[in-house]
C-alpha cells in the first residue's frame, strides 16, 4: 500500500498521508528527515520542499535543534490569521480575491514553468478526471492551482497563493451543495483547466491568464450565480 501511495501521489500528498495515517497527532515530533526520505522514498531537496509546504499551509512546524512537530497552535503555525480572515468572508468574495490574484499567477507561469511543473500540472488534471468522489476531485484541483503558483517560478507569489487557499479552506462554504457523487465527464472546470494548462504550455501568457480567469468567472457564477 506504501509502495502504491508514492508511485500515485506528489511528494507533498505522499507526506501529508504519511502523518495522517502514521497517528501522529497535534504536537507530535514527526521522525528525522533522515529517516522520512527512506520511508517516502525521496530525495532530501523534494522532502525539504514538501516539509516547506507543509509548513507554509500551518499543517507543521519546525524548531530549529528539535526537530518538526504537527501543529497544534503553537504560534509558529500562523494558521489563526488565516482562520479568523476567512470566517470573515464570503465565498463570492473569496472568488474575487482570486480572479484578482491567479490570472496574474498564470500568466507568470506560462513565462517561466519548468517542464516539471507542466508534468505536475497535467498529472494533477488526469488524476482529477479519474476522481471517483468530489473530494478526490477538489484536493486534485488544488494541487492543479499550486502546481501553476510553483510554475511561476517565483517565491513570492507562491506564497502568496498559498495564504490565499489557506484562507480559502476557511471560508464557509456551507451553500455550496453537490448533486452528484462525482464531477460529471462534462463538468466545465475540465476543459477550462485543460485551456489553462494548453496556454501556459504554450507559452503564452496572454492567453493564460484569460484561461484562468474565465475559469475562475464560471465557478463564480456556477456555485453563486455572480460573476
Amino acid at each position: 500500500m506504501p509502495e502504491q501511495k508514492s508511485i500515485t501521489l506528489d511528494p507533498v500528498a505522499r507526506l501529508r498521508s504519511f502523518i495522517s495515517d502514521g497517528g501522529y497527532g497535534q504536537g507530535v515530533k514527526l521522525p528525522p528527515e533522515r529517516d522520512l526520505t527512506n520511508e517516502l522514498g525521496m530525495s532530501r531537496a523534494t522532502l525539504r520542499k514538501a516539509l516547506d509546504a507543509l509548513e507554509r499551509d500551518g499543517l507543521i512546524w519546525r524548531h530549529v535543534g528539535k526537530g518538526t512537530f504537527v501543529a497544534d497552535g503553537n504560534p509558529q503555525d500562523g494558521t489563526d490569521a488565516s482562520v479568523q480572515l476567512g470566517r470573515q468572508l464570503t465565498p463570492f468574495r473569496m472568488m474575487r480575491a482570486r480572479l484578482a490574484i491567479e490570472p496574474a499567477i498564470a500568466r507568470e507561469a506560462a513565462i517561466n514553468a519548468s517542464g516539471e511543473a507542466l508534468l505536475r500540472m497535467q498529472q494533477a488534471l488526469d488524476r482529477s478526471r479519474a476522481a471517483s468522489t468530489w473530494e478526490t476531485y477538489e484536493a486534485e484541483d488544488d494541487l492543479f492551482h499550486r502546481a501553476i503558483a510553483e510554475g511561476s517560478d517565483n517565491l513570492l507569489l507562491l506564497a502568496l497563493f498559498d495564504q490565499l487557499n489557506e484562507v480559502r479552506r476557511a471560508v464557509a462554504w456551507g451553500n455550496v451543495e453537490r448533486q452528484t457523487l462525482r464531477p460529471s465527464q462534462g463538468h466545465p472546470s475540465f476543459a477550462q483547466h485543460d485551456a489553462i494548462a494548453s496556454s501556459i504550455a504554450g507559452r503564452d501568457p496572454h492567453r493564460a491568464y484569460e484561461a484562468m480567469r474565465t475559469h475562475l468567472q464560471s465557478v463564480s457564477a456556477r456555485l453563486f450565480g455572480e460573476v
